[in-house]
């Protein structure tokens, strides 16, 4: 007999009329093209066509990915049918997981996926929840770096993890189903059947051998190891289970004797050296003083000798260079002196003649500078003051050095110090001399050298600014050093002494001085004297 007079019946009791979602799935196409009541329903649409509008028409599915989805469609076409489990998304409302059938059909030579969703009961949801969790774990327990086993009220083994079956020496599965005495020495045994029994009567969650001492445990060959014991519990259908979590202590135990043998050894060595220390000490407390004293000496004695070398290498680099220069031009200009014998050459004779006095002069300036430093560390030089007034000696000191000034510099001056302090005034113009002197070689030709002179309170604060090539911030830490010059004025004339002198005054006068400086900006320095009113005679 035909079925074709029960197609439309049966595909509205299977499809139309099933509880369930049923669709039809076009591989070709990639989405549903029909979808019945029940599954609408299921998934939150308004209706057929509110899912087929939807871009993707599909389900959508976690943790299945497109991907995922690709892989599954290949494996039904293989298999001809398969099932999976899915969250599902509605398209409004909660999501929920489900049971997803695919079997593969053809039509008119196309694939076809009949795609029926389950949705899983709370049940259902929590057998596979539970399933995952046992499946944790025992993998959890399984892969454990230390012995786990657990018992029952009799002590019989129920289970025992991988890493208890290779500390005992027992095969795999081997060991559920033995009493648990079979681990312990046989000359504890019985004892430990009544710990057994005590800790059943009152089950707790603690460390074994706590109060008895070390703990011993017996492999299937005979031998004992030194192990750890924890224990814990749980009731299943009122039923006592005892849980022992079990290390091995070998290497732990051999550290401890090893670690106690080496301290009584020390012990033993420190006490054999103690009697020697003390038979010995005073000697070697005469000698250590005697040591350190002679270290003091040599240290200074270093000290000094390394210094008076840097110094001596210092003064020959320094001297090489500023004798020379001058000694050159004396030379120089005598040679040419003799080549005008004639009258009428008296300004040339003249002119070098002036070099030559010049180059002495340098010459005597240099001499000077030593002689000062050398005067200054013999201690011959004392602090002598007498009433002066400051703008008069800012006056004449700015006098003497006007032959210095390069083409159109100018040296500004300010004076406030109205009344006259007491002051050594050679020691003063000496300090002047040199600041000035500074300021106007390393400033270029038509610069301003300003300086400024302010008494108060019983201190004189003397300023001098120049607006030359300045000093880094490098050098500046060693400017106060004897024979230092700065790495950007080696080719300009200079002992590197003026400030080293500078500051050895103002030390006998208990004065300070700072300095300010930036590289193609200029130097300000600034020093500072106080001094005290004395009644003029």
């Amino acid at each position: 007999m035909s079925l074709a007079p029960f197609t439309n019946a049966l595909t509205d009791i299977l499809f139309n009329q099933a509880k369930e979602f049923v669709g039809i799935y076009d591989v070709t196409l990639g989405w549903f093209v029909r979808v019945n009541q029940a599954g609408i329903a299921l998934l939150g649409y308004a209706s057929e066509q509110a899912f087929l509008d939807e871009p993707s028409r599909t389900l959508r599915t976690e943790p299945l990915s497109n991907a995922g989805w690709v892989s599954l469609q290949q494996t039904v076409v293989e298999q001809g049918h398969y099932e999976t489990e899915a969250e599902i998304s509605r398209q409004n409302g909660p999501a929920f997981w489900g049971c997803i059938e695919l079997t593969y059909f053809a039509l008119e030579n196309q694939p076809f996926f009949l795609v029926r969703l389950t949705e899983q009961s709370r049940l259902q949801q929590a057998e596979r929840e539970l399933a995952q969790s046992v499946g944790r774990f025992e993998a959890v327990v399984a892969n454990a770096t230390i012995g786990i086993i657990v018992c029952d009220r009799q002590g019989l083994i129920i289970s025992a993890n991988r890493t208890s079956h290779q500390l005992f020496g027992y095969a795999p599965d081997e060991l559920p189903g033995q009493p648990i005495e079979l681990l312990v020495p046989r000359s504890v045994s019985r004892r430990h059947e009544e710990l057994r029994h005590s800790f059943n009567a009152h089950p707790s969650v603690r460390a074994m051998g706590a109060h008895s001492g070390d703990l011993l445990a017996r492999r299937q060959d005979g031998s004992e190891f030194p192990v750890e014991v924890s224990l814990s519990y749980f009731h299943l259908d009122e039923e006592l289970y005892v849980v022992s979590y079990i290390v091995d202590i070998t290497f732990k135990k051999n550290a401890e004797r090893e670690l106690i043998a080496q301290r009584q050894r020390v012990e033993r060595l420190n006490a054999e050296l103690e009697q020697k220390v003390v038979d010995r000490t005073h000697a070697l407390m005469t000698t250590l003083e005697q040591l350190e004293q002679r270290t003091q000496e040599l240290t200074k004695a270093l000290a000094a000798e390394q210094e008076l070398g840097e110094l001596k290498s210092r003064f020959v680099s320094m001297a090489s260079h500023e004798f020379r220069t001058p000694l050159t031009a004396v030379l120089t200009s005598a040679t040419l002196i003799e080549k005008y014998p004639g009258g009428d050459q008296q300004d040339k004779r003249l002119k070098h003649l002036q070099r030559i006095r010049a180059s002495v002069m340098h010459l005597n300036d240099i001499l000077e500078e030593f002689l000062s430093v050398g005067r200054i560390e013999e201690g011959k030089i004392e602090a002598k003051p007498v009433h002066l007034s400051i703008d008069t000696l800012l006056s004449d000191t700015i006098a003497d050095v006007q032959g210095l000034l390069k083409a159109r510099q100018t040296i500004d001056k300010e004076a406030f110090c109205s009344k006259p302090v007491w002051l050594d005034p050679s020691l003063l113009r000496k300090i002047l001399v040199n600041l000035l002197s500074n300021a106007i070689k390393y400033s270029g030709e038509g610069s301003v050298v300003t300086v400024r002179a302010r008494c108060t309170e019983q201190l004189l604060t003397l300023t001098v600014q120049d607006q030359g090539v300045g000093i880094s911030v490098e050098d500046q830490e060693h400017l106060f050093e004897r024979f230092f010059r700065a790495r950007n004025v080696t080719n300009i004339p200079g002992t590197g002494l003026g400030l080293y002198i500078i500051g050895r005054y103002l030390e006998l006068m208990n004065g300070t001085i700072s300095l300010q400086s930036a590289l193609n900006v200029g130097t300000t320095v600034t020093i500072t004297i106080p001094y005290e009113n004395h009644s003029a005679d």
